[in-house]
């Protein structure tokens, strides 16, 4: 893990669905502006926010816009520390195989470990 084990680091917590609401595109702005601004930024995807990193999303049933643009920039703005609880991916029957993004994943043992070295921690 790169900036998941340091503790100066700013931690992302998506844990929505990339369509439905707009949690998980705020998150991700937040993510944006804390990197922009020298910030090391780290993402945790739980829950259904897994779904935002699944391969060739479309635009969601009321026409909004898919997470994919966005993710793609997060390399631009040196964020690469992806990091996904493995439970919450396969109860929604994925695998790492079926995501965009190369991520790193996580033990729900060792969800605690990975928040208490993160500050500030934004939950989206």
């Amino acid at each position: 893990m790169n900036n998941a084990d340091s503790s100066t680091a700013m931690l992302v917590v998506l844990r929505h669905a990339p369509h439905g609401s707009s949690w998980l595109r705020e998150g991700l702005d937040v993510a944006l502006v804390g990197a922009a601004f020298g910030q090391s930024v780290s993402l945790l995807f739980l829950g259904d926010g897994v779904q935002a990193l699944i391969k060739g999303q479309q635009k969601g049933a009321l026409g909004q816009k898919g997470t994919h643009p966005t993710l793609d920039m997060l390399a631009m703005y040196d964020i690469d520390t992806l990091l996904v609880d493995a439970d919450s991916l396969a109860q929604r029957g994925l695998a790492e195989d079926d995501l965009q993004l190369p991520v790193t994943l996580i033990a729900s043992s060792q969800l605690l470990r990975v928040f208490s070295r993160h500050a500030p921690v934004f939950n989206f």
